[in-house]
């Protein structure tokens, strides 16, 4: 058996295109996740925003605690999720082959 970089770089480079994703092909399940996604990202960058302008001077002591309150829920939500899938992870690979 022949086994050189080149070969298996052709290889690779042959099977890529097999594995890479479409677009507008996604499941449903696939469009909540990027949702979810999305909506967390929204959640970042609105907290981002009120924190810099509680700093120069142009949003209240409350909007800043808010928006500090709304992104902790959705790191803890996202920290969830996360070990929930470590955890099933790690159960498939304790499973017998």
């Amino acid at each position: 058996m022949d086994i050189r970089s080149a070969t298996a770089a052709l290889g690779y480079a042959a099977t890529k295109p097999a594995t890479a994703p479409t677009v507008g092909t996604g499941t449903e399940k696939t469009g909540a996740f990027a949702k979810a996604a999305g909506s967390f990202a929204e959640t970042l960058q609105n907290a981002d925003e009120t924190a810099q302008q509680a700093l120069i001077g142009k949003a209240d002591s409350q909007a800043l605690v808010q928006a500090l309150a709304q992104t902790e829920l959705a790191v803890e939500a996202a920290v969830t999720v996360r070990d929930k899938v470590v955890e099933a992870y790690q159960e498939i690979l304790r499973m017998p082959v």
